[in-house]
């Protein structure tokens, strides 16, 4: 195994916990994960006990440490879901379970924030972690109020009550500013819960003692503040520049743009995560692969793929969703689908859903532009569909700009690179 020194990043999710070694390079030198058991769902609540978070997160490392892998790593960080939610008491023991990042049940907390934060907050709505702070605040013997990241980050140091400006993001936190805003007051939030906030990769505590001498980690790797899953996918890809876009090609269209300043369209989802001096804005649109599965199974599409002619448009003007309704680019809750007419040959319907898709993405791109954004730069593709010749050939043409391949689709890769990225900041 190398001496060379290493980073490490752990992914936490809710299916499972992934945890990888760079080296300063790039290159991956070992990597494990485990599943989680599902989360508890009981109507619109979604929850999860976080011990089980932090048993895998041992798992993985203690497997990575049989492997000779830890041995030279000298930092790391942790990401996680977006939006998840616990409380813990003053030594870090959470108070129940964590309410995760697709929890809809805090309905009414919800309308208190819509009554007092501004109209570009990321708090707003049932699914945002102020919302399920509002819920759980008040807990007995409750200390700190902590995202996912954030407790585990406390389990390997010791030290709760940190977070970084990704994951406080939703719970309310200015990142322009880069404060606790005041209108928290008005919701008569515990401010004495919330989490001192730092940048993403600054330096938070060293590994605890006893942990690092059982799985085998220096004595003096350092932990790192983390980030959001979906910033460590980013990160991951190795986009950083200015005009650097990130396409995610799953059951949804999912557009990101490293940008030079924020951008806060509620009306169109958007809001826009800090990276160090740059912002990174996302939009998702209604449209993706679960539209193409409303017609094709993936043997059906596979064998399409081979009778499709990039270079030759149908000239069907598709505008590809499974039900009305879109959010980005268009903001209308009843556009309705543009899917006819539909030829006789499926080959040329199939070509056609994906120059409308196509057409979707760069429409995205230029909604972020004159939202304020850059032009785009540069593409990388991320997600299943990213695998597909045809459809990347059709946006190349589309879109008009460099096509770069992702460094990695692991969203711990991304995380082990900020750790990395902190590692240098601090002089490492």
């Amino acid at each position: 195994m190398t001496t060379d020194p290493t980073f490490l990043g752990i992914d936490i999710g809710t299916s499972g916990v992934r945890a990888v070694v760079m080296k300063e390079d790039g290159t991956v030198v070992a990597g494990a994960d485990e599943r989680l058991p599902p989360a508890r769902r009981d109507g619109a609540s979604v929850t999860q006990m976080p011990g089980i978070w932090w048993q895998a997160t041992v798992s993985v490392l203690r497997r990575l440490s049989a492997a000779g892998a830890l041995a030279s790593v000298r930092a790391l960080a942790v990401d996680g879901t977006s939006g998840t939610v616990l409380v813990a008491d003053a030594e870090g023991r959470p108070l129940g379970p964590a309410r995760l990042y697709n929890d809809a049940a805090c309905v009414e907390e919800a309308g208190r924030i819509a009554s007092a934060a501004p109209a570009g907050s990321a708090a707003l709505g049932s699914g945002s972690a102020l919302a399920r702070l509002l819920w759980l605040q008040d807990t007995p013997g409750a200390a700190f109020a902590l995202h996912q990241a954030d407790w585990i980050a406390g389990m390997l140091t010791g030290r709760f009550g940190m977070s970084d400006e990704n994951n406080a993001l939703k719970t309310g936190y200015d990142p322009v500013a880069r404060v606790w805003p005041s209108w928290l007051d008005d919701l008569q939030v515990r401010r004495e819960l919330l989490p001192e906030v730092v940048e993403p990769g600054t330096m938070i505590g060293r590994m605890r003692p006893d942990l690092a001498a059982s799985l085998g980690l220096p004595a003096d790797a350092s932990v790192m503040a983390g980030t959001t899953d979906g910033c460590a996918a980013f990160l991951a890809t190795g986009a950083d520049r200015v005009g650097d876009g990130v396409t995610s090609l799953g059951s949804t269209l999912v557009v990101k743009l490293l940008c030079s300043r924020p951008i806060f369209a509620p009306d169109y989802g958007i809001y826009s995560h800090r990276l160090g001096d740059l912002w990174l804005a996302g939009g998702a649109s209604n449209t993706g692969g679960a539209v193409l599965r409303e017609f094709f199974d993936d043997k059906e599409m596979a064998a399409l793929e081979t009778h499709i002619d990039p270079d030759h448009p149908t000239g069907l003007d598709y505008y590809p969703l499974a039900s009305p309704g879109e959010r980005f680019p268009v903001n209308d809750r009843n556009f309705a689908p543009r899917l006819t007419p539909r030829p006789a040959d499926d080959a040329i319907f199939f070509q056609g859903l994906l120059e409308g898709m196509a057409a979707i993405e760069r429409q995205g791109y230029a909604r972020l532009a004159e939202l304020g954004g850059p032009e785009l730069a540069t593409m990388r593709s991320v997600g299943r569909g990213a695998a597909n010749a045809p459809w990347t050939a059709i946006r190349r043409r589309v879109l008009g700009v460099p096509f770069i391949e992702a460094a990695s689709q692991d969203a711990a890769c991304g995380t082990a690179r900020l750790a990395l990225t902190g590692w240098r900041r601090a002089g490492g």
